[in-house]
């Protein structure tokens, strides 16, 4: 017996059946792949909104940020998806290591992430993720890292531009005597954060 016979359908309505129901689940897929899933986490240094696409964080970032709508601007236009307020399984899983990190039980973070810059940010981003838990490196060494010393300028304003701070730690990089510059939560957050880490190289100051 034939499906057709089983459900009391003609094979035409079959078809148009499975057509609309197939139409569907890729109408879903594709409205799911175009929204970026956001809310806000209240850390002990600042409130930071959460962003998730595609099942992977591209967004952890302070919004005492001074740019805070160039950072959503180019993350829109490079995504090109758009915002709604509501929690993923994302970022309730970012916001769970985020409380395991500021009470000093995580060192590391194990996030799916999807970061969105060019493809220079990218490489710095990259090599902001291999800085190691209370490690701290200069401009200039990232900048070595990153594969040429001269481009430092290029290499700070990379690292000003990361949209998923802590996670991928740009508050690692300090200057090259030891002093607190430049961060987008604010020097504040930042002296904190690598006093939960006890940076050895830091003067904290």
């Amino acid at each position: 017996m034939s499906l057709c016979e089983i459900v009391n359908v003609s094979e035409e309505k079959l078809y148009e059946t499975v057509f609309v129901i197939l139409r569907m689940i890729i109408f879903d897929m594709t409205m799911e792949e175009s929204i970026i899933y956001t809310t806000w986490y209240r850390s002990p240094c600042g409130d930071m909104l959460l962003g998730s696409f595609g099942g992977a964080l591209c967004l952890c970032d302070w919004a005492a940020r001074r740019n805070r709508a160039g950072t959503d601007s180019m993350i829109r236009r490079l995504s090109g998806a758009r915002y709604v307020a509501s929690e993923s399984d994302v970022t309730r899983l970012a916001a769970l290591q985020l409380d395991e990190y500021f009470a000093g039980v995580r060192t590391s973070f194990d996030l799916p992430l999807r970061l969105f810059g060019t493809e220079f940010r990218l490489k710095v981003w990259n090599a902001l993720s291999e800085i190691g838990y209370g490690e701290v490196v200069s401009y200039r060494d990232l900048a070595l890292r990153v594969g040429d010393v001269r481009a430092v300028r290029a290499v700070a304003a990379a690292v000003g531009a990361n949209p998923v701070s802590i996670v991928v730690p740009c508050h690692r990089v300090i200057g090259s005597d030891g002093r607190l510059v430049g961060y987008a939560g604010g020097l504040e957050a930042k002296r904190r954060l690598l006093e939960i880490e006890r940076c050895p190289g830091c003067a904290v100051r």
